[in-house]
């Protein structure tokens, strides 16, 4: 009697799955390195150039990027370009939860963190109204506001994960990273002689410079270009900003899911009520304050995060056509202009109704 055929057994089967997935997933990884390494030599370059010039990192990558766009429409570079525009952008902004703590929040008093919480929402609403009154819609104005009142061009990747998506959507992303990083910069090179014909002193001008200039890094340029004291003090505020940005992101969903009947993208999909990234921030900002994490361990995060999320904003240059961007109108200058004096001015008064210029 002839033996049945057997088929191929269920371990073999097994494991011939296995070895296709890892294949899969190595020819993937190696699709990504190309248009990876595009983006990272040019983020190299502009960190370099930064360092020898008052220009901001962030702003030459957005530019390089934007000017050598048409390298996206290389196949050897699209997937690596599209892989850094979006998980590694997102990966660097919940990166930048390793850097905030209830200790550095306690630190700051109670007053403190009341007048930032307030300028922060007061920013927004005033954002809201202001588009409303140009013409925009409440989207662009919650986007733009945002990216003002809380960390620039990290705000607004995380409110833009939140908000209902279209066709204009990414460009209107990239308008405000443009202009919340220009007027960064305006503000770094403004602001110190300011606090000084104000006579300030350092760690007052700190607080001034930490609470309403949007980048993170434009807040330690102009800090530090007074003393230590008023660069420490700025970055502590800053990153008190910085803490705000989960709560206003998950808030920020929770109504929009609420106003658009659960299906707000062109697609019919629902935006995230919490994007994963923002997620892992907090859970990031959680270790760093129940748990003594070694200063060591805090710092590669930062530096890393920098680095990705410069990676990451040449990579979103790459995608954008400049051409659209401006298609955004004077008017949005204009409503972002108009939110970063409204940050500024509140924040003065809150300051000098707390007693703050008097020193």
């Amino acid at each position: 009697m002839s033996e049945p055929t057997s088929s191929e057994p269920s371990g073999d089967v097994a494991a011939s799955g296995a070895r296709s997935t890892i294949r899969d997933s190595v020819s993937w990884g190696a699709s990504l390195i190309p248009g990876l390494a595009v983006a990272a030599l040019l983020a190299v370059l502009s960190q370099t150039i930064a360092n020898h010039t008052i220009l901001p990192a962030m702003l030459l990558a957005l530019l390089f990027g934007l000017a050598l766009n048409t390298l996206n429409r290389n196949d050897a570079l699209r997937a690596g370009i599209a892989f850094g525009a979006k998980p590694v952008l997102r990966m660097g902004v919940a990166l930048l939860g390793a850097r905030i703590s209830f200790e550095m929040v306690a630190d700051l008093g109670l007053p403190m963190v009341l007048l930032m919480a307030a300028g922060v929402l007061a920013t927004i609403g005033f954002g809201l109204l202001l588009a409303r009154l140009v013409g925009f819609k409440y989207g662009f104005g919650f986007l733009s506001a945002g990216a003002v009142a809380i960390c620039g061009a990290s705000a607004a990747i995380a409110i833009a994960a939140v908000l209902p998506k279209d066709s204009r959507a990414e460009d209107r992303l990239v308008f405000t990273i443009v202009g919340v990083t220009v007027l960064s910069t305006v503000a770094m090179v403004l602001y110190p002689p300011i606090t000084a014909l104000f006579g300030l002193d350092d760690r007052v001008a700190g607080i001034f410079l930490g609470a309403t200039i949007h980048d993170v890094a434009q807040v330690v340029g102009a800090g530090f270009s007074i003393s230590e004291e008023a660069g420490e003090t700025a970055t502590l505020v800053k990153l008190l900003r910085v803490s705000m940005l989960a709560p206003i992101v998950f808030c920020a969903a929770l109504i929009i899911r609420a106003l658009t009947d659960q299906a707000p993208n062109e697609d019919g999909k629902r935006p995230p009520l919490m994007p994963g990234f923002v997620v892992v921030f907090m859970v990031l900002a959680a270790i760093n304050s129940f748990f003594d994490v070694p200063t060591a361990i805090t710092q590669t995060a930062a530096r890393l995060s920098g680095w990705m999320l410069l990676v990451a904003i040449v990579a979103v240059g790459l995608k954008t056509t400049l051409g659209d961007v401006f298609k955004v109108g004077k008017s949005a200058v204009a409503q972002i202009s108009a939110q970063t004096l409204f940050l500024a001015f509140f924040i003065a008064l809150g300051m000098y109704g707390l007693g703050m210029f008097d020193r």
